[in-house]
């Protein structure tokens, strides 16, 4: 199966696919899991300390056929570890959950905000200078950030350095188009998570309409669209019918027409979460 890939601002290559990890557990099943997704063709595989299960990733990237040169890992820093002096020492705690040498892509999980912080812009601004002196050291061969907006982003412009990738929540009724410009404008690559929207975009009369349409599920439909709007999706899968389902997406073109029927639908199911308000 060919997979589309995208370039990052640095050269680096990425799948237009992956795999989300949330809310998966440390254990057998997960390793299960993982290993078929790699053999399935999956390449790029996300994860977090926060999500608990880093150990069991490790496990079945070790125990898979496919090269590690050909895996794609991605992690995330804490917000319990912000500030440049902690960012190295938490890196190396992931490397060692996971048991690898190198991340392919860090992230700084979530932007300190005005909610919290008065100085939120220094915070994110020492943070990411940490993510610099990583990159810069080869520890890990890409860095960005997560759930930032333009605000949160613009501190970070004036760096040598700029975030390759900013994640965010992106799915029909939340397409967040203020970020995803201003990514755009600046060669940020945006990854879509939650891009089913927690399993709520497959129950939406409109969105089954249209991928009847296209002999698609309304997953595929909805990864679909994150892709052909220049993001990368990385939903999860529970099981065999999902892995195989979420991939097999680059097979048809979702039309101008439809793309903006979804393009402009109203919020109707999400996380709920936002940058500024998150209390974690």
């Amino acid at each position: 199966m060919k997979i589309n890939q995208s370039k990052l601002s640095n050269q680096i290559i990425l799948p237009d696919i992956g795999l989300g990890t949330w809310n998966m557990a440390d254990d057998n099943t997960t390793i299960k899991i993982i290993k078929e997704a790699l053999e399935l063709g999956y390449r790029l595989i996300d994860c977090s300390p926060s999500y608990q299960n880093q150990n069991s990733i490790g496990r079945a990237i070790a125990e898979s056929s496919i090269n590690r040169s050909q895996i794609y890992i991605t992690s995330k820093l804490r917000n319990s570890e912000r500030g440049r002096e902690n960012v190295n020492l938490a890196c190396d705690r992931i490397l060692s959950e996971l048991n690898l040498d190198y991340l392919d892509l860090y992230l700084i999980h979530w932007p300190a905000s005005k909610k919290d912080y008065k100085n939120w812009e220094e915070i994110n601004q020492e943070t990411w200078l940490g993510m610099i002196d990583l990159y810069k050291c080869g520890k890990v061969k890409a860095i960005g950030v997560s759930n930032f907006m333009p605000h949160h982003l613009k501190s970070l412009m004036k760096y040598e350095v700029i975030p390759m990738v900013n994640q965010i929540e992106f799915h029909p009724g939340q397409m967040e188009n203020d970020t995803l410009i201003f990514c755009r404008e600046n060669e940020i690559l945006v990854e879509a998570y939650s891009p089913l929207g927690n399993g709520a975009m497959l129950q939406n009369d409109e969105l089954i309409q249209i991928s009847n349409k296209y002999k698609k599920s309304v997953a595929q439909l909805c990864l679909r669209w994150a892709q052909q709007n220049g993001t990368i999706p990385i939903p999860r899968a529970s099981n065999s019918k999902q892995l195989k389902e979420n991939i097999d997406i680059f097979d048809f073109q979702i039309s101008n027409d439809d793309m903006k029927i979804i393009n402009e639908m109203n919020y109707f199911a999400g996380s709920g979460q936002h940058p500024d308000k998150v209390d974690f």
